[in-house]
């Protein structure tokens, strides 16, 4: 390993000690003081851009507080975090299904069927709004095939879709995850957007560079990928009237302190209470509810429906 490498994991743990200090679950408050978040209307403001960005299989303890995130770490404080948020089951096709349909659909990551259940794709474009999925590694624009690793087609729930599968002009939506820069300086993004990086960069596997590595390596490579990826669009002047929801499929099944499915979900926005730590229980039909929300969409597919909603982050 090299030398550099090990004095940015060195001082990462040291610059972050102060940063993660105020960082405790289920506690409200944040900017690193003991003063309490402002207050919420606990009105979800309607805004021009929606994104959901999925992580893969790590829990809440692994994430919150765990100096090898500090870019996530900073948005947990600087913005709202769901200290008591829930995936909806250990795999993760089904976690994608509810983010964007309500329903589970199958158990099996290895599904094959075509979903014709409501879904976002035929909500936002019932409205006349526009919708794409970021996905790093697709082999190609309006690719709704099988998985060609690093690229898996069981993170991108809008292949399955009837509506998606049969029409083109919708399946065009699907696009290689390059094309969020371009979008972010054409100001051309989408309404709704999900964005999902390959096995490589969300946590299931281990980075390219680091054949053999170790967890903290996943992590340290989740975060970098963040901050140099969707840092420039949480920077850009299309976010400041936008919302970034930033969650995790599912749980880790070998970290026995959190059985329950318990995961990290930040929510990002100029738009969001700054420093809001929320102890209400929720799960990923909270937030397919909510992504319709915020775009004034009154279609909530499956669960969405009678999900809690989460207002107070505003």
């Amino acid at each position: 390993m090299k030398e550099g490498w090990l004095f940015n994991k060195t001082f990462i743990h040291i610059s972050l000690a102060v940063i993660l200090a105020g960082l405790e679950p289920g506690c409200g408050g944040g900017g690193g003081n003991s003063d309490p978040p402002p207050p919420g209307t606990g009105v979800i403001p309607q805004v021009d851009h929606v994104f959901v960005l999925v992580e893969e299989n790590h829990s809440y303890n692994q994430v919150i507080g765990n100096a090898a995130l500090p870019y996530t770490n900073m948005l947990a404080q600087k913005y709202a975090l769901a200290t008591q948020y829930f995936a909806n089951r250990f795999n993760s096709l089904p976690n994608y299904f509810m983010l964007t349909v309500g329903n589970l659909i199958t158990t099996n990551d290895g599904f094959t069927g075509t979903v014709t259940a409501d879904n976002v794709a035929r909500a936002v474009t019932k409205v006349g709004k526009s919708w794409k999925i970021y996905a790093e590694s697709l082999p190609n624009a309006g690719y709704t095939g099988q998985s060609v690793a690093p690229y898996g087609k069981d993170h991108n729930p809008f292949a399955y879709f009837s509506d998606v599968q049969n029409s083109s002009s919708q399946a065009s939506n699907i696009v290689p995850f390059t094309q969020l820069a371009t979008d972010i300086q054409n100001n051309t993004l989408p309404d709704y957007a999900m964005i999902v990086p390959n096995f490589d960069d969300d946590g299931h596997d281990c980075p390219a560079a680091i054949p053999n590595c170790s967890d903290t390596d996943k992590l340290q490579n989740v975060d970098t990928w963040i901050s140099q990826n969707v840092g420039p669009l949480i920077q850009s002047s299309a976010f400041q009237n936008s919302v970034l929801i930033y969650t995790w499929d599912e749980s880790d099944i070998n970290d026995t302190s959190n059985p329950n499915e318990q995961v990290a979900t930040i929510l990002i926005s100029p738009k969001v209470r700054s420093g809001f730590q929320s102890t209400t229980r929720y799960q990923h039909q909270s937030t397919l509810k909510l992504t319709m929300q915020l775009l004034g969409i009154s279609d909530f597919p499956g669960a969405a429906a009678t999900a809690p909603d989460m207002a107070e982050f505003f």
